[in-house]
């Protein structure tokens, strides 16, 4: 049988690494009942967009071969932009699809009228905003940069972003994704960019939370009145 001295070490490491570990085993368990308790859609914005949206027909446009592109066409997607049809070219440039007139970036009329597509109808804009670039805890952060953002007046604090180069409708944000945001951040332990699974940070607490059960387990081993009494019987035969 562990003896009494051991023991007692065997008790204070538990509680010690409880203690240590209890704030991120709190967040752990706050973040995993919000994420297994919420929408994952409505966290996505889908209650705020147009998902019966269909991209408009566009006929007598130009071929994409008799665009002036050196390199030739890689990839191709055709956008509406301001009720006109473009061409985006080898994820690099726009280029109009009647005319083959290229594109450097979208206006800010043209990033309401695609967001005004995408977006359900109803929603009364606030503000726009231009912006060029971000931080690694930005809501639209690892996204095509510039982009317009496109504020709505809602209690959800509703923004929508639409980046310059391509013409695309990007992602909305609102107050539900952030709090979703917040605490995946301190689900994954990344307080650098919120996105990396694989931080040296999580891994140790990982195997300190592990070695925190395994004491508990080891604790009860060892104090156990039923264990204590196997052990004592054991002896008394011998």
């Amino acid at each position: 049988m562990v003896k009494r001295h051991t023991a007692l070490k065997i008790r204070k490491t538990h509680r010690y690494l409880g203690l240590f570990l209890g704030i991120q085993f709190l967040f752990w368990t706050i973040s995993g009942l919000y994420f297994s308790w919420t929408d994952i859609d409505e966290i996505h914005g889908d209650q705020f967009k147009n998902l019966e949206y269909q991209p408009k027909a566009f006929i007598n446009l130009i071929s994409p071969s008799k665009l002036s592109i050196a390199e030739g066409v890689n990839t191709i997607e055709l956008r509406d932009i301001g009720n006109s049809p473009y061409y985006w070219i080898n994820k690099n440039k726009l280029y109009n699809a009647l005319d083959g007139m290229p594109k450097n970036s979208i206006t800010q009329d043209e990033a309401l009228y695609i967001a005004k597509n995408h977006m359900k109808s109803g929603l009364e804009v606030e503000s726009v905003e231009h912006i060029t670039k971000t931080g690694k805890h930005h809501e639209y952060r690892e996204k095509l940069l510039p982009a317009y953002v496109i504020s709505y007046k809602t209690d959800e604090a509703l923004k929508a972003y639409v980046s310059v180069n391509d013409g695309k409708f990007q992602t909305v944000r609102h107050r539900s994704w952030r709090w979703f945001d917040f605490l995946w951040m301190t689900h994954t332990m990344d307080y650098e960019g919120r996105d990396n699974f694989n931080t040296l940070v999580l891994r140790a607490f990982s195997l300190l939370g592990l070695l925190t059960v395994l004491s508990g387990f080891l604790l009860w081993f060892t104090s156990s009145p039923s264990i204590r009494k196997i052990f004592k019987n054991r002896k008394s035969k011998v």
